[in-house]
């Protein structure tokens, strides 16, 4: 009899396989040990422990970081231009799995994708549309690898399909049924699964080859169409 354990990595390694070329999970717990690096608006470099995440609707109002010489920050986002977190637990596993694509072509340039490769969570500051108000938010990015031409943040709101399970613990969640998305310097917004058939022609648009070849878009081949759009915005 398998234990729960090894079941657990099998069915881990069998679901993030079937999504070698998409979204990173995102990351809402933090390692507390291992170090985090964190660049400010003003440009200076922090890089030390977590000590404490205060979230407010599921948006960071602000962190606390110890640095290696014991002096403790406390940061509001508006302080933070980016920054690599380490995830904790098994939330830390399933990035690492997860990324194992690399799309050098697309990737943009001032991310460090070592610390993404080794599972961090990225967060940067980005504006963000919620209804008619733009207001800038510590976001995190869920496409590092191909993120140069459009980049897809982590709805912290977001309902999700069908989750895997063992005993009825999850421990890898479904697709999100929303996204916040943002092409080159525009601000990020809103998408919802189940607007995207009307939001694809408009967000998509300078990709004739993308359009056209899709009829019916599907919400679960974003990741494919985030892909072609970045070939035809390169090969412009």
């Amino acid at each position: 009899m398998i234990k729960k354990p090894l079941l657990l990595m099998m069915l881990l390694f069998a679901f993030t396989a079937t999504k070698a070329q998409d979204l990173i999970n995102p990351s809402y717990g933090f390692s507390h040990n291992k170090t985090a690096y964190i660049t400010l608006t003003d440009g200076t470099e922090l890089s030390g422990t977590i000590r404490d995440i205060d979230r407010d609707k599921g948006l960071i109002e602000f962190i606390k970081l110890q640095d290696a010489a014991g002096k403790k920050h406390k940061l509001k986002p508006e302080d933070i231009k980016h920054m690599y977190l380490p995830p904790s637990g098994l939330d830390n596993l399933g990035k690492k799995l997860d990324f194992i694509s690399d799309f050098k072509q697309w990737n943009d340039n001032q991310l460090n994708q070592e610390y993404i490769k080794e599972g961090y969570a990225y967060f940067e500051t980005a504006d963000v549309k919620i209804k008619k108000k733009t207001s800038k938010l510590l976001m995190q990015l869920l496409n590092p690898a191909f993120s140069k031409e459009i980049k897809i943040y982590c709805d912290p709101h977001a309902k999700e399909t069908a989750s895997l399970g063992v005993g009825g613990v999850k421990f890898v969640g479904g697709d999100a049924k929303s996204y916040y998305v943002a092409k080159k310097d525009s601000p990020a917004f809103l998408l919802k699964k189940k607007e995207y058939k009307k939001e694809f022609a408009p967000l998509w648009v300078g990709c004739d080859k993308l359009i056209s070849s899709t009829p019916e878009p599907k919400w679960t081949d974003l990741t494919k169409h985030a892909i072609t759009y970045s070939e035809c915005a390169e090969s412009k």
